[in-house]
């Protein structure tokens, strides 16, 4: 089996047993947290954003509380912070691992507009 085979594999060999399935539950435990599916949906859309431009997207969230999301985001992989010495800016995208959440995210968006 290929590498990329092995990952597009569920970890679960029972699919109506998912808590017994660490990575599934982990999964859930990232993306379900509170603002971090939010943060996640505006990265995707675009290639990067300023601090003060995810906190604009993410309006109820303190900023006290979304840098503590996009720290754990970062510390999952998810997330990179770069730093522009020149411009002096911090920006935020998605690294190869989060940007294979698009399409999960393009899909709970569809789910969202007809069943929310």
């Amino acid at each position: 089996m290929t590498e990329l085979a092995e990952q597009d594999t569920p970890c679960c060999k029972n699919a109506e047993n998912y808590e017994m399935c660490a990575r599934f539950v982990k999964a859930f435990e990232i993306i379900g947290k509170k603002w971090n599916g939010l943060i996640i949906s505006s990265l995707c859309d675009t290639k990067a954003m300023r601090f003060r431009d995810l906190a604009h997207a993410v309006g109820a969230c303190s900023d006290r509380v979304l840098v503590e999301r996009l720290r754990e985001l970062e510390a999952n992989g998810i997330v990179k912070r770069s730093k522009d010495a020149e411009k002096k800016i911090v920006l935020y995208t998605l690294t190869p691992k989060g940007a294979k959440l698009k399409p999960v995210f393009s899909q709970v968006h569809i789910w969202a507009d007809k069943w929310a």
